[in-house]
C-alpha cells in the first residue's frame, strides 16, 4: 500500500483551505491592512456581536497565543473594545466598536464575492452536495457545527 500525498483527503484539504484563506488574506491586507487572524476575528465578532477570546479561539481554531496578538493589534486600531467579565475577571468579552462594525460591513460584501468567484459556474446541485459533504466531514473529524437554514437535509 502507498500514500499518494497529492490525493490524500486530509493533505488536500489542508492545501486547497491554506491557498483559499491566503487569496482572502491578501485581499484583506491590500484594503484593511490586516490578515487573516484579524479579519477572522472581524468576521467572527460581526456574525456573534460579543464573545472571549478563549471562544473565539475555539470557534476560528486559532492558538490562544494568535487570537490575542489579532485581538490586540484590533483593539489598538480601534475596530474592538473589551467589557470586563464580571463573572470572571480572568477574561473579557470581545466586541465591535462603532468603526469595526463599519469594517465589517465592507468585509461582508468581500467575503462574499470572493466565495462567489471559487463556485462561480459550479451547478447548483453540486454545490449543494459539497455542502453536506463538507457538513459530514466536519461532523465526523468532531466540529460542532450549526447548520444554515437554506442547508438542512
Amino acid at each position: 500500500m502507498k500514500l499518494i500525498l497529492g490525493r490524500f483527503l486530509p493533505y488536500r484539504l489542508n492545501v486547497l483551505a491554506q491557498v483559499v484563506a491566503e487569496g482572502l488574506g491578501r485581499i484583506y491586507a491590500k484594503r484593511f491592512g490586516f490578515g487573516i487572524p484579524e479579519w477572522r476575528i472581524i468576521a467572527l465578532l460581526g456574525e456573534s456581536e460579543e464573545m472571549t477570546a478563549r471562544d473565539v479561539g475555539v470557534h476560528t481554531r486559532m492558538h490562544k497565543t494568535k487570537v490575542s496578538r489579532a485581538t490586540a493589534a484590533l483593539e489598538q486600531r480601534g475596530l474592538i473594545e473589551r467589557r470586563a467579565n464580571e463573572r470572571d475577571r480572568r477574561e473579557a468579552f470581545l466586541s465591535l466598536t462603532v468603526d469595526g462594525r463599519a469594517v465589517y460591513a465592507q468585509v461582508v460584501p468581500i467575503a462574499l464575492t470572493y466565495a462567489g468567484q471559487l463556485t462561480d459556474g459550479i451547478p447548483a446541485e453540486e454545490l449543494a452536495t459539497f455542502e453536506r459533504v463538507i457538513e459530514i466531514l466536519m461532523q465526523r473529524s468532531g466540529i460542532s457545527v450549526d447548520t444554515p437554514p437554506e442547508m438542512d437535509m
